[in-house]
């Protein structure tokens, strides 16, 4: 499943305005059970480039070939997002 412009903005709003990143996870979650997200430390994604930054918050795209995941720029490649908190 490829991550459209639209869905990452979605995406963005609902991570801007949740509570927490944990929150924004569970909220994303639920709103498309095929989509991976993750939550971590900031620090593990300090050498990577966001696709949004959201002040504090980032999120970071991923995909995966069902064994080894790896952080990727492209939207059609995406298949998980990664929250971040500062």
């Amino acid at each position: 499943m490829a991550i459209s412009t639209e869905y990452l903005t979605a995406a963005g709003e609902i991570v801007a305005a949740a509570a927490s990143v944990k929150d924004a996870a569970a909220a994303l979650r639920s709103r498309d059970s095929a989509m991976r997200v993750l939550v971590v430390d900031a620090i593990d994604m300090r050498d990577e480039t966001p696709a949004l930054e959201l002040g504090q918050r980032e999120i970071y795209l991923a995909s995966s070939n069902g064994h080894c995941w790896s952080i990727t720029e492209q939207l059609t490649e995406a298949t998980a997002l990664i929250l971040t908190q500062d």
